[in-house]
């Protein structure tokens, strides 16, 4: 599923007062945080999290294995924080049609 830019900016909107629900620690990505990264989105289709890095490169990485391992769609990413959307079987965004 690609999205459309207006329906990328619906979902900007709606995760703009959303707090990041999953923190990379100074383990950086394990499975654990993917499992986690995994149950929230299946829980809430749109997610912020927060991937603390000093290296711009390793950063990038880390956003695109997650995006990869998760299935989800990457959003947006304003400096460290990633936003996620990955429709679950019970539509609970309700997202224009393009």
């Amino acid at each position: 599923m690609n999205l459309s830019n207006k329906q990328k900016q619906y979902l900007k909107g709606l995760a703009h007062s959303l707090k990041p629900v999953v923190q990379l620690g100074g383990n950086g990505l394990t499975e654990g945080v993917l499992a986690e990264v995994d149950a929230a989105l299946t829980y809430h289709e749109l997610i912020k999290v927060k991937v603390p890095s000093i290296d711009r490169e390793e950063k990038a990485l880390v956003m695109d294995a997650i995006v990869r391992e998760t299935g989800a769609l990457k959003v947006q990413v304003i400096g460290h924080i990633l936003v996620l959307y990955r429709q679950s079987e019970e539509a609970k965004i309700d997202i224009p049609k393009r």
